[in-house]
């Protein structure tokens, strides 16, 4: 059995921080109607939403990748840079 395509892209956090910020500048320069501002506050929570959800996501992989053995095998950023 064939395996079907998922129509689903991956979420771009770049292009998806870009936006958001596109739309912080346009509300915070004003001008616009209520209804607009409505409008790109709602996309702006979305936008905001989904990069916590990939940022959380990927947070849970790292994590999931750093595990050895069941036991985390975390350093910290000190001991990495004295190791070098």
């Amino acid at each position: 059995m064939a395996k079907a395509k998922s129509s689903v892209e991956p979420f771009d956090l770049e292009a998806a921080l870009v936006e958001l910020n596109q739309l912080v500048e346009q509300m915070e320069q004003g001008g616009s109607s209520l209804e607009e501002s409505l409008k790109n506050f709602e996309r702006g929570i979305a936008l905001t939403r989904a990069c916590q959800t990939a940022l959380k996501t990927a947070e849970q992989k790292v994590q999931l990748l750093l595990e050895q053995n069941g036991r985390p095998t975390l350093t910290s950023f000190d001991e990495q840079m004295e190791d070098k």
